[in-house]
């Protein structure tokens, strides 16, 4: 039977990640508040800001961003989409 959370994302019961998804506190509070569904979310949105704001992931200032936004897509107010933003249009 799978760990079920209580979703920050969702708002209500689902089941919940195998294993903390982030280093540190956060993916601590990541794992105890967030949906498996709402992770995906997340991985959706995490990939638009690396290719939007060309980001390399290894370097200490993108950590950073993704950090940030993690935090503000779960917890905080909401992720913002970058400026001028223009989603691709379903083929």
């Amino acid at each position: 039977m799978a760990r079920m959370v209580y979703c920050v994302k969702y708002g209500k019961e689902l089941p919940g990640l195998d294993e903390p998804p982030w280093p540190g506190d956060l993916g601590q509070k990541v794992f105890d508040n967030v949906s498996v569904d709402a992770w995906g979310l997340w991985k959706e949105h995490a990939k638009m800001l690396m290719n939007e704001y060309r980001l390399a992931p290894w370097t200490p200032e993108a950590q950073k961003m993704i950090n940030e936004q993690l935090e503000q897509f779960f917890f905080g107010t909401g992720a913002q989409l970058p400026p001028g933003y223009v989603p691709q249009k379903s083929k």
